[in-house]
C-alpha cells in the first residue's frame, strides 16, 4: 500500500513539474563560436523551441579545447531543465581522445535527441589543388599541413585518416578553435587545406572563394553537386559525418526531456526547416532519446579505433 502511494504521488509530481515547465528562460549551451555547424543549428531550433514554449531560450557559446568546456560547464550543471547542450560527434570522440576530458558520457548526460547530421568535405583556397588526388599527390614530397575545426572534431579525424593511413602521408594538423575560424584560414590561404562540416564552406564555395575538393558521403550532395566523393577519388567505402545531438545533464526529470524531444522533432519535422537544413548539407534525423543513446554508444565505439588506428592526438 504505502509503495502504492509513493508510486502515486512521484508521478503526480513529475506530472506537476511537467506542466510547469519551462517557468523562465531555457539556456542552450554549443561549445564552439558562432557561424560553425553546431551553431547554426541550435540557433534555429532556440527560435522554435521559444515560441512553442512561451519563454527565451538563449544559445550561449562558451568555446574552447575542442569543444570540452562548454560540455563540462553542462555536465556539472544542475539537471532542473534549465541547461541543455547542444554539441557535435566531438562529445562521443573526446571521450576516448582526451585522457581526462572532465565528463564520463555515461555517467553525466541524458542524451535527448540526435538532430541532423552533414558529411565532412575538404576544402582549399580556389587558386589551391584542383581535386583531392592532386592534392594528395602535391603533398607527398614535403607532406600536407592542413586545418579543422578542433582536434577531437570528426572532421579532424576524417581528415587524419584519410591522409595518413589511406594516402600514406606525413601530416601536420592546425586545430582551430571552430568550423567558421577554419574556413577563414582557408580562404586567407593560411593552410593548403581544410577539413571541415560542409555546411560553413558550402556559402564560399558557390561564390568561387573555395574549392571543394571532396565530400565525405556515400554520394554526392545537392547543394554541391559538382563537388566529387572521397570514394570517386579512389579511396572505395569512405565515408564519414559530423552529427549535432541535444543533450540534458544526467538526472534532468524524464518527462522535460520526453517534452523537449517530442519538441525537437517537431521543429525538425516542419517544412520550411527542412528546406533551411537541406541548403546547409544537413539531414534531419530526430527519434526518440532511446534511440539516441544507443547510436551514442555505437559512435563512441567508432571514433575510439579510429583514433587508435590513426594514433591521433589532442595538440
Amino acid at each position: 500500500m504505502k509503495k502504492t502511494l509513493l508510486a502515486l504521488l512521484l508521478c503526480f509530481c513529475t506530472s506537476a513539474l511537467g506542466q510547469s515547465w519551462p517557468a523562465k528562460p531555457v539556456r542552450i549551451v554549443v561549445p564552439f563560436p558562432p557561424g560553425g555547424i553546431t551553431d547554426i543549428l541550435a540557433r534555429l531550433m532556440a527560435a522554435k523551441l521559444g515560441d512553442a514554449w512561451g519563454q527565451s531560450v538563449i544559445v550561449e557559446n562558451r568555446v574552447g579545447a575542442s569543444g570540452n568546456i562548454g560540455v563540462v560547464q553542462v555536465a556539472r550543471s544542475a539537471p532542473d531543465g534549465y541547461t541543455f547542450l547542444v554539441t557535435s560527434t566531438s562529445i562521443a570522440v573526446n571521450a576516448t581522445l582526451n585522457a581526462n576530458p572532465g565528463y564520463d558520457i555515461d555517467k553525466d548526460f541524458a542524451p535527448v535527441i540526435n538532430l541532423a547530421s552533414s558529411p565532412n568535405m575538404i576544402i582549399t583556397h580556389a587558386a589551391g589543388p584542383k581535386s583531392l588526388r592532386e592534392l594528395i599527390d602535391s603533398s607527398r614530397a614535403g607532406g600536407l599541413i592542413y586545418g579543422s575545426a578542433g582536434a577531437g572534431t570528426t572532421p579532424h579525424l576524417t581528415a587524419e585518416y584519410l591522409f595518413k593511413n589511406l594516402a600514406g602521408l606525413k601530416v601536420t594538423h592546425v586545430s582551430y578553435k571552430g568550423a567558421a575560424p577554419a574556413v577563414t584560414a582557408a580562404l586567407s590561404g593560411e593552410v593548403v587545406a581544410v577539413s571541415v562540416a560542409m555546411t560553413t564552406a558550402v556559402p564560399h564555395v558557390k561564390s568561387g572563394k573555395l574549392r571543394g575538393l571532396a565530400v565525405t558521403s556515400r554520394a554526392r550532395m545537392p547543394v554541391l553537386p559538382d563537388v566529387p566523393t572521397v570514394q570517386e577519388a579512389g579511396f572505395a567505402g569512405f565515408e564519414d559525418y559530423t552529427w549535432v545531438g541535444m543533450f540534458a545533464p544526467a538526472g534532468t526529470p524524464r518527462e522535460i526531456v520526453a517534452k523537449v524531444n517530442t519538441d525537437a522533432n517537431a521543429f525538425l519535422a516542419g517544412a520550411e526547416v527542412r528546406e533551411r537544413l537541406a541548403s546547409l548539407a544537413f539531414d534531419p534525423i530526430g527519434g526518440g532519446s532511446d534511440a539516441f543513446a544507443t547510436y551514442l554508444k555505437a559512435e563512441v565505439a567508432k571514433w575510439a579505433k579510429v583514433i587508435k588506428e590513426t594514433g591521433a592526438k589532442i595538440e
